[in-house]
């Protein structure tokens, strides 16, 4: 019931905003009646599907994913360029005769759309960027100097990332010749007997110390349980509020795992406990623990973890949400501290809804140790 009403009061937001839309923008389009009757239908049509979008599950193996999806990342930057639109107007009703701005401007919002979600859509579809990042620790045994991490976060194989763009990532990961390779959570939207064909690439990663991965927030909106059986089938090594102890060249270094805050809502033994999962780890040994959200930081830190690997924020996606992006999270991206632990927040490898990123390109992030007092660290 709950989630009924969560999806009609979706449905009536969405239908709302492209009312204004088209309220404010198709008179100053000044078009012919034909015209205005296929604009009006086409943000009926848009206005009626876009709430689809969150029913990822649904979407699975569907045509009508990629016109959903598009429909979505399209009406955003028609959302908000309308809006900009109204304010420019609103700022210069003295100075510029209102009828002809009238008329220039909303032609421009249309082209700006138009090229604004070309690039955005661009930029999610390429092969993600690797971001190189170095994180100096208290203590690092000098064996684990240069010790590298490949992250990949949020790559949401589902209803527009399929096997085929996985595979080019993973091919890019492996050419970075890991020691480790850490997944963050959102690895798939979807049923396992969906997708488990679609995420197989996973099983070709490869790191001298093999693949370790955590559970996001959305492996519970389906099947978090026989997903976590479908990574260990490919090879992945699945942590739920626990550790493991890596022999490198003689020094040892914990990587520990906890699912997404929201975990304990779904599956009670999932429960995110960061405490629980630094217990047994020897004293001395630098550790660093994969959980989804950067927002698990506080409770990390409590737990004595030296570092912090996140996904789940996308870096915001598609800027201006990122504003509301970053006042939900503690970290939008990139490097930051909680205490004395280091926290890095990953923009994500994929993409969520919309197939289009604008302000927060993808990445593969490959994180590099160092010890805090080694001049190599290029932090």
């Amino acid at each position: 019931m709950r989630h009924h009403r969560f999806f009609l009061r979706l449905r009536l937001i969405v239908l709302a905003l492209h009312l204004y839309v088209g309220i404010r923008l198709l008179p100053g389009l000044d078009m012919s009646g034909m015209a205005t009757l296929l604009a009006g239908a086409y943000l009926l049509a848009s206005a009626l599907l876009m709430p689809l979008v969150v029913r990822v599950t649904w979407l699975n193996g569907r045509w009508l994913a990629w016109p959903v999806a598009l429909m979505t990342g399209v009406f955003s930057f028609l959302l908000w360029l309308t809006v900009l639109r109204d304010v420019v107007l609103l700022l210069s009703a003295l100075a510029v005769p209102l009828t002809a701005l009238r008329l220039w401007s909303a032609w421009a919002v249309l082209g700006a759309t138009v090229l604004l979600a070309g690039f955005a859509l661009w930029q999610a579809r390429r092969l993600p960027r690797v971001v190189e990042v170095w994180v100096p620790l208290d203590g690092l045994p000098a064996a684990l100097e240069n010790f590298a991490i490949v992250q990949l976060s949020d790559l949401h194989v589902g209803p527009t990332i399929k096997r085929r763009h996985l595979a080019r990532i993973v091919e890019r990961a492996n050419a970075l010749s890991p020691d480790l390779v850490a997944v963050t959570g959102d690895i798939t939207d979807g049923w396992v007997k969906e997708l488990e064909a679609e995420v197989a690439p996973l099983s070709t990663l490869t790191a001298r110390h093999g693949c370790i991965c955590v559970t996001g927030n959305h492996e519970y909106y389906s099947e978090a349980e026989a997903w976590v059986e479908a990574f260990e089938r490919l090879g992945l090594r699945v942590l739920v509020n626990a550790s493991e102890l890596i022999d490198h060249d003689g020094a040892s270094l914990a990587v520990a795992g906890v699912p997404d805050l929201s975990a304990g809502y779904y599956v009670a033994s999932h429960h995110s406990d960061p405490a629980a999962a630094a217990a047994g780890i020897p004293a001395g040994v630098s550790r660093i623990l994969l959980a989804h959200q950067p927002n698990s930081a506080p409770a990390a830190a409590a737990a004595g973890f030296d570092l912090q690997l996140s996904g789940h924020t996308h870096g915001g996606q598609i800027w201006p949400w990122s504003l509301l992006a970053r006042r939900a999270n503690r970290f939008l991206a990139g490097l930051g501290r909680e205490g004395r632990m280091w926290v890095y927040t990953s923009r994500g490898t994929g993409y969520w809804g919309p197939p289009m990123r604008f302000g927060a390109p993808a990445e593969i992030t490959l994180i590099r140790l160092c010890p805090s007092s080694a001049r190599s660290c290029k932090s």
